[in-house]
């Protein structure tokens, strides 16, 4: 078992990461077993019966929404409901046109070929793409100068589910091509609670509701950090030989992970700090904030200001960020110990 270290680096961006997701958490299988986002769910139900009764594939789905909020899993899902096989890749993976043919040719009637951030595909690559799934045909090139000869290989049909975080990025001819377009949004409290209960008996841990609502409360309305944060607080509770994880168990962690009572963590609450000691509430610049706490702006951009504009901790406008007026005395009393004036 890894030693905890008090000066382990724990942040929003380690959470965000997946490499160990895919080997402990609990896959679901169906859409009942998918929880939250569930008016999505009943289109998707509709719209994958109707296909199998016509023995059709699926048309092409576009998923888009921030991090960690299961577009691979719900491509996953639909592969099993829909008895197919899924071929999972990455857009900024596939640098040359004979990658992703070599994929289309490969896929079986109605397989399921899933793209993750397909807005960082390169310009020549996604062109294939355009007759592929209109239809359901690519020209391939053998040969170079003038001995070079085109080929028209015929694809078997299939269904394109593309990934994004940043769907403004997606050109306008390869948008237009899929038939289905959904957000997946952030995931309420409540939804992140039953899925902390549910990644628990996977793992084969106790836990209280009200301590699985402290964690979903926590993860930033992202299933992805609600089931990190329950693996680290399981350690908490195998070091301590505890058989179950009580609220008093997650605070403890929480406290040690740099994660506040209000859910903020060390770098929310240093580009608050910067804001409310520095700049007296803001306006400022994006740059200047990446400059000074040293964060990429993009990551700023990206990670933690949605999740502060959407507690009200922060606000943009035209001339940079600032601290909305109802929100500034009480993070002058946290930070400069100011009392807050009644």
């Amino acid at each position: 078992m890894k030693k905890i270290n008090q000066h382990d680096e724990f942040d929003v961006i380690s959470l965000q990461e997946i490499p160990e997701d895919r080997q402990y958490d609990f896959c679901p299988k169906t859409f009942k077993d998918y929880l939250g986002q569930t008016e999505m769910k009943k289109k998707l139900r509709i719209y994958t019966q109707a296909a199998k009764m016509r023995n059709e594939p699926l048309d092409h789905l576009l998923l888009f929404g921030p991090p960690g909020l299961g577009k691979t899993t719900f491509a996953q899902v639909i592969s099993h409901v829909m008895e197919v096989d899924i071929k999972i890749c990455s857009g900024p993976m596939m640098e040359r046109t004979g990658d992703l043919v070599a994929i289309l040719s490969g896929l079986n009637s109605r397989d399921i070929l899933f793209i993750d951030e397909i807005h960082r595909m390169p310009a020549n690559v996604e062109e294939i793409l355009y007759t592929a799934m209109e239809q359901f045909r690519v020209d391939v090139i053998i040969g170079q100068g003038v001995g070079a000869k085109s080929i028209n290989l015929p694809l078997n049909q299939f269904t394109l589910i593309g990934a994004t975080t940043k769907s403004g990025m997606l050109s306008a001819p390869l948008h237009s091509r899929f038939g289905i377009i959904e957000r997946i949004d952030f995931y309420a409290e409540e939804d992140l609670r039953d899925i902390v209960l549910q990644s628990a008996l996977f793992l084969d841990v106790s836990i209280s509701v009200e301590s699985a609502l402290r964690i979903g409360a926590c993860s930033r309305g992202t299933p992805r950090i609600a089931k990190k944060i329950l693996r680290r607080v399981r350690d908490f509770a195998q070091v301590q030989n505890k058989n179950i994880i009580t609220n008093e168990l997650v605070q403890e962690a929480l406290t040690f992970l740099g994660i506040d009572k209000d859910g903020l963590c060390k770098v929310d609450n240093m580009i608050l700090r910067i804001i409310v000691d520095q700049f007296n509430g803001g306006p400022v610049g994006l740059e200047t904030i990446a400059s000074i706490i040293g964060e990429d702006g993009d990551t700023i951009e990206v990670v933690y200001e949605p999740f502060l504009m959407r507690k009200g901790y922060l606000e943009k406008t035209s001339r940079g960020r600032q601290i909305p007026a109802k929100k500034l005395p009480s993070l002058r009393s946290k930070f400069l110990g100011q009392k807050t004036v009644a």
